[in-house]
């Protein structure tokens, strides 16, 4: 019997063994046919990618026939609106961020067929601003990393770069002074701004934090985690440099020294990241200014950010005699934030960022008044708003 039951069993295994195979036959079939099509869509795309840089050989070639200077290559208000459109067309399942992040990148390698662009940072390689200029304009362009904001300034002035990427403000720790007094004799134009999460890591050469006797990083930085810092290695020696770069740079040659910084930080000095995300609040994030020559047209969702001082801005009322024509226009102000006028003491400016472009009907009424008020209304840039 035992034979005879063994040998019923023996076709159902093997018919069994034929289904699944035939399964895994047409499994195979299907997943044949997907990458058939997932071939010919990426020659598509390859076609039509190559197609669209010709494009832009043939726009770069008419300019320098007109004698156009290289930063006007580059259309920072055409560059949104298109970003916009992609984010309006986006159904998924890739996210926004995602098909912005490619569609940058399309347009800084189409942009790279009429002329790199130069762009100075705030360096050296490795820091958060060098990640806001990949993110701003894309792999393509020529980054230029200087030792200091000034030093961006001057490069942008001189026409060594062709724009200049600075921080503004955190929103932890607020403005970032040194990039603010430079506009107030500057006279560089804001083309853009740029929004960048910051994620702050604590890296050293190796080991874990009990062989840690200092900690190297930008005030900025050392602020940002000032809470971790506190509970986790009270006793340490905090270390303000000139950036995180800089930061990292000790921590790779000092023994006893970890660095503050980002991921491209740790990748370009080679180091071990000890402790991830350690900044004391979940949305940290910097603000950077794209500094240029010229005030940008309209892109239909923008900013301006302006310098403005009443005749007496220490008398009751001063200020807001300059604010009034904002209101009275509908203008909605985002930021207000006083500055020394390093004219003499006890005198102060105001940066302010108002939403809508200079050529906006209500935007330019409400500067007339303030023009009419004050003492001065510097018009710093009007630019697209950040995308993403």
């Amino acid at each position: 019997m035992a034979g005879k039951t063994g040998g019923r069993k023996a076709p159902r295994k093997t018919a069994r063994t034929a289904v699944k195979k035939r399964l895994s036959q047409a499994a195979s079939a299907d997943l044949s046919g997907v990458r058939v099509k997932i071939d010919r869509i990426d020659s598509q795309l390859q076609h039509l990618l190559n197609t669209r840089a010709h494009m832009a050989q043939q726009v770069g070639t008419r300019k320098r026939k007109t004698g156009t200077p290289t930063a006007e290559f580059y259309r920072p208000e055409r560059e949104a609106s298109v970003l916009r459109q992609v984010i309006a067309r986006n159904k998924g399942p890739l996210s926004d961020e995602q098909m912005v992040r490619l569609f940058r990148e399309i347009m800084s390698a189409c942009l790279a067929q009429q002329e790199p662009l130069k762009v100075g940072y705030l360096g050296p390689e490795g820091t958060f601003t060098q990640q806001a200029v990949l993110k701003h304009f894309g792999h393509s362009v020529r980054g230029l990393p200087l030792s200091a904001i000034h030093e961006v300034f001057e490069e942008v002035e001189s026409g060594a770069a062709d724009f200049g990427v600075v921080p503004i403000e955190n929103s932890t720790e607020g403005t970032v002074t040194h990039t603010a007094d430079m506009f107030l004799l500057s006279p560089l134009k804001i083309c853009g701004e740029i929004e960048l999460r910051i994620n702050q890591h604590l890296m050293a050469r190796s080991g874990g934090l009990d062989g840690i006797e200092r900690v190297a990083a930008h005030q900025q930085s050392l602020a940002q985690c000032r809470g971790w810092l506190k509970e986790h290695l009270p006793h340490v020696e905090l270390v303000s440099v000139a950036s995180n770069a800089e930061g990292a740079r000790r921590a790779r040659d000092e023994a006893g020294t970890a660095a503050i910084a980002g991921d491209a930080a740790a990748e370009v000095y080679g180091l071990k990241l000890l402790v991830r995300e350690i900044e004391d609040r979940p949305d940290n994030s910097t603000r950077f200014l794209v500094i240029g020559r010229k005030i940008l047209s309209p892109s239909g969702r923008d900013r301006t950010t302006l310098l403005v001082s009443g005749s007496g801005t220490t008398g009751p009322g001063a200020l807001l005699k300059l604010l009034e024509p904002f209101a009275a226009n509908g203008i909605s102000l985002s930021r207000l934030e006083s500055r020394p006028s390093k004219r003499k003491k006890w005198d102060y400016v105001f940066f302010l960022d108002a939403e809508g472009h200079v050529d906006d009907p209500k935007l330019a009424r409400a500067l007339k008044a303030v023009k009419a008020r004050g003492s001065l209304c510097k018009v710093l840039g009007s630019y697209p708003r950040a995308v993403l």
